[in-house]
């Protein structure tokens, strides 16, 4: 699977571990920064792009990471397209893609371990959206938000 990953200082040492768990499942990964260490660097200049090449398909998913999460989630929710939500259990990882269609996984590098993480990022990876009526009428209603 083709996944992006982005963070900005708060989520950058998480980044850099899911980056590497990444590849040794088999994934592609397209990083989006940051690509060093600056702790005066805004979470939107990373978090916007991938999100960006999420909802254009030009990768199947997307994590981003910051200090809290919040702020990612709340960045790439910005964009057309996007589905991000801030993840802390494994019930979620996997029911927001699969009722949601989730396609950002949002972690707090300062919140989630690294051992944690990697769970959530293989459940949410694992998932599939249903396409179930109930959800396509919701998803729906909230493309229609987009507009």
């Amino acid at each position: 699977m083709k996944i992006g990953i982005a963070a900005d200082h708060g989520g950058f040492e998480l980044k850099q571990k899911l980056h590497s768990y990444l590849l040794t499942q088999g994934h592609d990964v397209i990083d989006f920064g940051a690509t060093e260490l600056n702790s005066a660097d805004d979470y939107p200049d990373f978090v916007v792009p991938l999100a960006r090449a999420v909802a254009a398909k030009e990768v199947e998913r997307g994590i981003a990471v910051c200090g809290s999460g919040v702020g990612a989630s709340v960045a790439a929710n910005k964009i057309n397209g996007a589905r991000a939500a801030l993840i802390n259990d494994h019930f979620s990882a996997h029911q927001g893609v699969e009722d949601d269609d989730l396609n950002i996984l949002c972690l707090g590098g300062r919140v989630a371990g690294n051992m944690l993480a990697q769970e959530l990022v293989q459940s949410f990876l694992a998932a599939r959206f249903t396409a179930e009526e109930r959800h396509l009428r919701r998803l729906k209603k909230v493309q229609q938000l987009e507009k």
